[in-house]
């Protein structure tokens, strides 16, 4: 299926390059386009037309109450924090969706090798809303004194069969990234677990101040 991509800003579902990116077609061939960056044109012609979504609801960028916009989705492309973006595709649709544009979306994912998750309308889609709590409890628990570091995520990987424990992986994917995920799911919905833990507040303070840090730094003395 002919497809292709209008990036007007960074794309954190697809990488300068990225497979997906570099196989597309000219956009006027393209039974569905995707756009990267906010901007986006409605085509009545198109199968699908895909927005990608940061955190928030696919709402903020058309009326889902009008009939033409029925081929409009969204997607995000799961990605921890600075780390890689993952196979996982979350396709986005909203109350008057039309059942062959999320079909062609699907189809199109998968034809090129994700995993597709159809999901409605939320802030946070599915994954974040899942994982979030999660960091910031562990992220508690070390300030806590509860367990270091070492001993959370040792007990994640070998007691719950994770393949990396939550600290490494929210300290890999940047706790900046992590206090953006959060605060905006907090907004949203006002839930105490998606608070930003203090670490990730003191992270993106530092970050946004430009002071330079390590994160391996941050955890230097949580270990023991």
């Amino acid at each position: 299926m002919n497809y292709a991509i209008c990036k007007t800003g960074p794309s954190r579902s697809f990488p300068d390059n990225d497979t997906f990116l570099l196989n597309q077609s000219s956009a006027d061939s393209a039974q569905i386009v995707l756009y990267s960056g906010g901007r986006w044109r409605p085509d009545a012609g198109k199968l699908a037309i895909l927005i990608e979504l940061q955190h928030e609801c696919l709402a903020e960028h058309m009326d889902e109450e009008d009939a033409a916009n029925a081929n409009v989705l969204g997607f995000a492309r799961f990605r921890n924090g600075d780390d890689p973006p993952s196979k996982l595709m979350e396709l986005v649709c909203h109350s008057n969706s039309s059942e062959a544009a999320i079909a062609a979306a699907r189809g199109l994912f998968e034809g090129a090798g994700f995993e597709v998750a159809v999901c409605t309308d939320h802030v946070g889609r599915i994954v974040s809303r899942l994982v979030v709590p999660k960091y910031n409890a562990a992220l508690r628990f070390l300030d806590e004194g509860l367990a270091s570091r070492t001993d959370m995520d040792l007990t994640c990987r070998l007691g719950l069969g994770y393949p990396d424990g939550p600290i490494e992986r929210v300290t890999r994917g940047g706790l900046a990234n992590h206090y953006n995920t959060s605060r905006a799911l907090f907004d949203a919905y006002g839930t105490p677990a998606y608070a930003p833990a203090r670490r990730a507040i003191v992270a993106f303070r530092r970050n946004a101040s430009g002071v330079e840090e390590s994160r391996d730094a941050t955890f230097s003395n949580s270990e023991g």
